[in-house]
């Protein structure tokens, strides 16, 4: 299993959904990352909080995320391997250490939460089971979709529903500079999907228990 995880996070390196950068970074530092994540708080602390662009839908739950994960995606904004105006002026004022903070404090957000079980409580409808089944999707993020097969995979059960549905769309973009994920590896798996079957896998999956929160914060601290 550790050689099959291997190759896939290689895989992923290679595809440019984790970057080398971050794949080589040194360990985060929470309490440093503390101190770095005022200009985080205003969107990924407020319960509710939504965002505009490319359309209306909730900003993802980062608190109790991998830290491996949070600090690739970080990078791919960076890089522009993910395409978002804010996201990308934000990271690109970040180094590599200070991804590997930010990352780190996040990760540690929701300690208190209750560890999910390995699977579901409850099956998926059918016509659910047979696409995630169709998508390989347990491969990667667990049969409960928050004990990723790697940490450089995201932990998705409960994240909010429409923040999955619009970033699973975004894997089908191409050729926009604007909008849009570069990741071969989710661009293949998304394109043998209609948008309507996308938003059902990102309403199941957005239905599960989560390990993952928001924690509202002061931005005075």
């Amino acid at each position: 299993m550790r050689t099959l995880n291997a190759f896939l996070v290689a895989l992923l390196v290679g595809a440019g959904f984790v970057s080398t950068a971050a794949a080589q970074a040194g360990a985060g530092d929470a309490q440093a990352g503390q101190k770095k994540a005022a200009m985080c708080i205003g969107c990924h602390s407020i319960p509710g909080y939504q965002s505009s662009f490319p359309e209306v839908h909730k900003v993802p739950m980062i608190a109790g995320q991998n830290a491996k994960y949070l600090q690739a995606s970080l990078a791919a904004y960076k890089s522009g391997d993910r395409r978002h105006p804010t996201m990308k002026a934000i990271a690109a004022s970040l180094s590599d250490q200070d991804m590997a903070d930010l990352a780190a404090y996040f990760e540690n957000q929701a300690k208190d939460r209750a560890t999910l079980a390995d699977k579901p409580q409850s099956e998926p409808p059918a016509a659910v089971a047979e696409l995630l089944t169709k998508g390989g999707c347990v491969a990667c993020h667990g049969a409960n979709f928050s004990k990723p097969s790697d940490p450089a995979f995201p932990k998705l059960a409960g994240q909010h529903a429409d923040y999955l549905y619009v970033t699973l769309k975004g894997y089908k973009v191409q050729n926009n500079p604007h909008v849009g994920r570069s990741n071969p590896v989710m661009a293949g798996m998304t394109a043998n999907f209609t948008q309507a079957q996308l938003k059902q896998l990102a309403q199941y999956i957005g239905s599960l228990p989560s390990e993952l929160a928001v924690v509202p914060q002061s931005r005075f601290r």
